[in-house]
C-alpha cells in the first residue's frame, strides 16, 4: 500500500481492471517511467491508470529496514516497491504506453539505469510533505537531458495542514519555467491520465522545438 491512499480500493484505481488485450493495430511503444521520493504515491499512480491489472513488487516493510527506510511523517506506510510496478495504457489504436514505476528508496536507486533504458521521459511525483525527497530525481533527469514533468500528488487529508502552492514548490525544486508542473491526485484515474496526457503533449513540444533548431538558418 503506497502512503497517499485513503481507501483499500484506491490501490487498484476506481473500477475493476478489464483485463484489456493488446491490440492487433498496436505498432509503437512508448515508454514512461515515473520516478519520485519514498511514499510519494507512484504505485497508486500505475494502479488507478493502468488497463490491466499491474505488476507489483511491493512487499512489506520489517524492522531490517528501520534506519535505512526513513518512513517518518508516513505513518500508515507499511509497504515499499523492491523493484518496480508495471502498468499499460493505450493511446489510440496505434499507440500503446508502458508506464514503469521505479522505487523511491536511496538503496534501490541502482535499478533506474535499467528503467531508464528507452524511456522517452519520465513524470516525477511529489509529495509536500517531503519535497527534499525529489531533489535527486529532478537533478538526475535535468543532468541526464531527459524530458520531464513535475506532478503534485495532492488530496484531502484528515489533520492536513495549508500546503504549499505550485509557484512555492517551482522555487522550491528550483524548476524552469519550461517544465510543466500540474496538481493531481494519484488515487484517481482522470487525474492520473491527465499527468500522462501532459507528459505526452510535452515530449511533442520538445521533439517539434529541437527539429525547429535543427532547420533553422
Amino acid at each position: 500500500m503506497d502512503s497517499r491512499i485513503s481507501d483499500p480500493q484506491a490501490r487498484h484505481g476506481e473500477a475493476a481492471f478489464p483485463g484489456l488485450p493488446l491490440r492487433d493495430t498496436a505498432r509503437d511503444a512508448l515508454k514512461i517511467v515515473l520516478v519520485g521520493g519514498f511514499g510519494a504515491g507512484k504505485t497508486t499512480m500505475v494502479g488507478s491508470v493502468s488497463e490491466i491489472r499491474p505488476l507489483s513488487t511491493e512487499e512489506l516493510m520489517t524492522r531490517a529496514g528501520v534506519g535505512i527506510d526513513d518512513a517518518g511523517r508516513l505513518p500508515d506506510k507499511n509497504s515499499t516497491t523492491v523493484a518496480f510496478d508495471f502498468g499499460r495504457i493505450t493511446l489510440n489504436a496505434y499507440q500503446v504506453l508502458y508506464l514503469f514505476g521505479a522505487p523511491g528508496q536511496q538503496r534501490f536507486w541502482f535499478l533506474w539505469d535499467r528503467l531508464f533504458s528507452g524511456t522517452l521521459g519520465a513524470v516525477v511525483l511529489v509529495d509536500t510533505r517531503r519535497l527534499e525527497d525529489s531533489w535527486f530525481a529532478v537533478d538526475r533527469l535535468e543532468h541526464g537531458g531527459m524530458p520531464f514533468i513535475v506532478a503534485v500528488n495532492r488530496f484531502e487529508a484528515p489533520g492536513a495542514g495549508p500546503e504549499p502552492d505550485l509557484a512555492q514548490i517551482r522555487e522550491a525544486l528550483c524548476l524552469s519555467e519550461r517544465v510543466p508542473l500540474i496538481d493531481c491526485d494519484a488515487r484517481r484515474r482522470e487525474s492520473s491520465k491527465t499527468v500522462l496526457i501532459t507528459l505526452v503533449k510535452y515530449l511533442a513540444h520538445c521533439k517539434k522545438s529541437a527539429a525547429a533548431r535543427e532547420t533553422a538558418p
